[in-house]
């Protein structure tokens, strides 16, 4: 369980790097968009062969169908709860947060990140070692998340003390997150834990749908399409290397 929320943490400390990246340096849209696609990318090829996979071979198509389906619609619930109390705009990088409510871009945020220290946790279930290529999408992905979100929150007036306790509140829940899916699914039949890693799959692919590709395609320009291959190949290798 220590394990789980340790790899947890190594996740989430990645959403650190990128707020403290947005903070120190000054980073244009385009730049931005084209990392969020990067990163999109990145988290695609996770879900897919991490995730999405291992589900359907611990549980079957069952699990794989009513996981994806609960996951994607537990995440546009609770989306469209926090949308309508302000925080829509959670990950934008223009500044649009000023118009939101602090508490709601805060739980949105929290709301993004646990599916993902969920199936960290889960990966470790079975006596094998971490999923490597998973911790790694998560971190590769959590960088351009943080840092885009950063830039926004900056320019709507948050202060820097403000945004890092924010980012630090996060990845030390990502650790809490990862190691409640370990000790709560160990002893798990394997359809209850493939049932866990469609959900994460469903809940992460519409976030991801929801906010960062639509902040890369709005900055990244014509290239973002290459560059969302470019992640997605590369974790894909990582996670046959693996």
């Amino acid at each position: 369980m220590l394990e789980a929320g340790l790899w947890g943490f190594v996740g989430g400390f990645a959403l650190l790097v990128g707020a403290l990246v947005g903070l120190r340096a000054r980073i244009g849209q385009r730049t931005i968009g084209l990392v969020m696609a990067f990163g999109a990318g990145v988290l695609i090829s996770a879900l897919a062969f991490e995730l999405t996979a291992e589900s359907y071979r611990r549980g079957g198509s069952v699990a794989v169908a009513l996981g994806l389906a609960a996951g994607g619609l537990s995440f546009f619930a609770g989306d469209w709860v926090l949308d309508h109390r302000g925080g829509n705009h959670r990950k934008r990088s223009g500044g649009q947060q000023s118009s939101g409510a602090a508490g709601a871009i805060v739980l949105g945020t929290l709301m993004d990140g646990i599916p993902e220290s969920v199936a960290i946790g889960v990966s470790l279930i079975g006596g094998g070692g971490v999923g490597v290529a998973t911790v790694a999408a998560v971190f590769l992905s959590n960088v351009p998340e943080s840092l885009s979100a950063t830039t926004g929150l900056a320019k709507a007036g948050r202060s820097p003390r403000w945004i890092i306790g924010l980012w630090t509140a996060i990845a030390l829940a990502s650790a809490v997150a990862a190691a409640v899916g370990y000790g709560v699914l160990g002893g798990a039949s394997p359809q209850v834990i493939g049932f866990i890693q469609a959900f994460a799959a469903g809940a992460i692919l519409t976030m991801l749908a929801d906010t960062m590709m639509p902040e890369a395609f709005e900055h990244g320009g014509s290239i973002v399409g290459l560059v969302t291959l470019l992640g997605f190949a590369l974790a894909f290798l990582l996670s046959t290397s693996a």
